[in-house]
């Protein structure tokens, strides 16, 4: 193997290879592209093996993810050059590249954010029809419901299986490393109720209901709630769930439409499929609904400050594929703007780590799930892989720290 020894704590597995093609005669040129990945990983290693037989290791000068990716067509590394994070996951649905443990490949280039930016974004010709479906797709009033019923109505059947029992799908927090998935994601509902600082008889207005985890705790702890939510699915099972429990009303409500006052506002990861152009529509109608000394308790997925502006110019793999739309936060931007609303940020609390874990759990009964034929048929193959992959992703992207999960407190000045 090229450059000598494995990274620290790595272990060396070997992965066939096939030939590339055509490409063959640009061998020279691909491996330069390694060089210059080799020269953006500062923390941990790639152990690659190349369609030309050759078995290289990139970075390895300081410990950090470990990652293995077998090159089985020199293609893979045009689509990577070419769109980016989206351009590698089309490489991997057809069977360019492979990895015994793809999360570690996504931590690997989470950790290296800095130095390996320019290899995850689309660029050139690539870039304009991406773009163009990410400005087609933006949330204005009739997008997000369209965006949302994309990603939220593939059907109820389709989340169940693999989500918990309480149809929470955002990060748990995991208090105690043995605690199960159920028992996490209360520990994290509870934080949200806990920070809204409400009592019995209170309401609460919920800015992206779900399936109604959030509604069915503060309802049993006798708070009342308005969620509302883009979604029709998750509407009926919200609905379904709190048929029994006073105090509960849902409604099909842009956030851009909400009337009225509110002793408290919870949104738990809706602000990522907001959009960076309508963070300030969002960000004030949050102020408009509290009451004066009133809080909002939010948890949101941010992105690397340093780096987002690269990011927002760019569209990613989830944008093309998973989530129309959506657009993780710059955490001093959306302060900025909660500030200018009038409204104090407070008790900032970061879990990323926790995050990953959910994601690993969910995968694990994803796969179980599938493996069962639990899954809906109209689901194929395909589009089974793309979500398996979408788990990966997000996951080693929280293990790496180019992505993080708040939550925070606003309180709107009496």
């Amino acid at each position: 193997m090229k450059r000598g020894m494995n990274a620290p704590g790595q272990d060396t597995v070997r992965v066939a290879v096939r030939g590339s093609g055509p490409l063959a005669l640009f061998g020279h040129f691909f491996h330069r592209q390694l060089d210059r990945l080799d020269r953006g990983i500062a923390e941990g290693s790639l152990e690659v093996h190349t369609p030309d037989g050759q078995a290289r290791l990139l970075g390895g000068s300081a410990p950090g993810p470990a990652a293995i990716v077998a090159l089985h067509s020199w293609r893979a590394l045009v689509r990577l050059a070419t769109g980016g994070s989206s351009g590698w996951y089309e490489a991997w649905e057809k069977g360019e590249w492979s990895s015994p443990d793809p999360v570690q490949l996504f931590a690997l280039f989470g950790r290296n954010r800095a130095g390996l930016a320019g290899q995850a974004r689309s660029r050139g010709l690539s870039l304009l029809p991406r773009r163009l479906m990410h400005w087609m797709r933006r949330n204005h009033r009739g997008g997000s419901r369209k965006n949302i019923a994309f990603h939220y109505d593939l059907g109820n059947d389709f989340y169940a299986p693999w989500l918990d029992a309480g149809m929470s799908y955002s990060s748990a927090i995991f208090g105690d490393a043995d605690a199960g998935l159920v028992a996490a994601q209360e520990t994290k509902l509870q934080a949200i109720l806990d920070r809204t600082a409400t009592k019995p008889g209170d309401m609460i207005l919920e800015i992206g209901c779900g399936w109604g985890s959030f509604a069915e705790l503060a309802l049993r702890q006798g708070r009342k709630l308005h969620g509302i939510t883009l979604s029709t699915e998750q509407m009926a099972w919200a609905e379904a769930r709190t048929a029994g429990l006073d105090g509960a009303r849902f409604s099909l409500t842009d956030y851009r439409d909400v009337t009225g006052q509110y002793d408290a506002v919870a949104s738990i990861e809706m602000a990522e499929a907001v959009g960076r152009e309508y963070w300030p529509a969002y960000v004030s109608a949050i102020a408009r609904a509290l009451k004066p000394g009133g809080r909002a308790a939010l948890q949101v997925i941010t992105f690397d400050d340093t780096m987002f502006e690269g990011y927002a110019r760019n569209v990613d793999f989830i944008q093309t594929y998973v989530f129309p739309g959506g657009m993780l936060l710059k955490e001093s931007e959306f302060r900025a703007l909660a500030e200018a609303e009038g409204m104090e940020w407070r008790d900032r609390h970061a879990f990323g780590l926790d995050y990953a874990e959910t994601l690993r759990r969910w995968r694990e009964r994803f796969d179980a799930a599938a493996a069962a034929g639990l899954l809906p048929a109209q689901f194929d193959a395909r589009f089974v892989r793309l979500w398996r992959y979408y788990l990966m992703y997000c996951e080693g992207g929280f293990r790496g720290g180019g992505i993080d999960v708040i939550q925070m407190t606003l309180v709107k000045r009496g």
